[in-house]
């Protein structure tokens, strides 16, 4: 133990040591300034503005800057189209140069979306329906049946519109749903002799009333020139009137 107290007293202990401090200080600043050299600290520059910029004119400004970027496409109904609607990083920040520079670019042609099912849902949920399928909500009337605030039918353009239907991103959908007021009588119509679209028409544009079971008679070939034979309610001279909303069951028959 003496001889390694002695040791550390003596002039060789101490140049190795201070040898050992510096170069530890050396390898520490040469690691130190070979980083900032490396990932050139300090140096780099704020990202310019590109929202609202025509896409050509974004893409300029990052070149004059030596910045790269990269493209993504979105539909947006209200913007014109080839513009920057969204970047990232935002405006201002500082970045290294050669940063890639990530641009949101609004499409000119909207895309195609499946129309949902809607129909006999709350006002609320065919809302939600609609919107999250990125459509909107267009006018909505009433008209006389059982159910309120229940959608009876979509209308997209005027015309009814099936679930599953494609139609662009943003289009508008008009609802037509029940007031509440089934309590209401109605005349019975009579079907004889039509179709099942046409019965179809009669009962809900015409007398407010829903189809019910569809069944067949005999060799029915063609379904669609199929006519109605029988329903149930119909007429008679003791019942002439049933409340709005109620179905009418028919059977249908290739002989008239």
């Amino acid at each position: 133990m003496s001889k390694f107290v002695s040791y550390l007293k003596t002039s060789s202990f101490r140049n190795n040591l201070l040898a050992a401090i510096i170069t530890v200080v050396v390898i520490l600043l040469a690691a130190f300034f070979s980083l900032r050299y490396y990932t050139k600290h300090g140096q780099g520059l704020n990202v310019p503005t590109l929202k609202g910029l025509a896409f050509t004119q974004a893409v300029s400004k990052l070149e004059e800057l030596g910045l790269r970027y990269e493209v993504d496409s979105v539909y947006v109904q209200d913007s014109p189209p080839g513009i920057v609607i969204d970047q990232d990083p935002e405006a201002e920040t500082f970045v290294k140069d050669n940063r890639t520079i990530y641009l949101t670019v609004n499409v000119a042609l909207a895309p195609n979306v499946k129309f949902p099912d809607v129909e006999f849902k709350s006002l609320r949920e065919a809302q939600a329906l609609i919107e999250s399928f990125g459509l909107k909500l267009g006018d909505t009337t009433y008209k006389p049946d059982v159910s309120r605030d229940v959608v009876l039918q979509a209308l997209f353009g005027g015309q009814p519109v099936a679930a599953g239907t494609s139609m662009p991103k943003g289009s508008r959908i008009d609802l037509v749903l029940g007031d509440g007021k089934g309590s209401e009588e109605v005349d019975i119509p009579s079907l004889l002799g039509l179709t099942r679209d046409e019965a179809l028409f009669a009962l809900r544009n015409g007398a407010m009333l829903n189809l019910g079971m569809v069944s067949y008679e005999g060799d029915v070939t063609d379904s669609a020139t199929a006519v109605v034979i029988r329903q149930d309610p119909m007429a008679t001279d003791s019942v002439t009137k049933v409340k709005i909303g109620t179905p009418v069951n028919i059977t249908l028959s290739n002989q008239k």
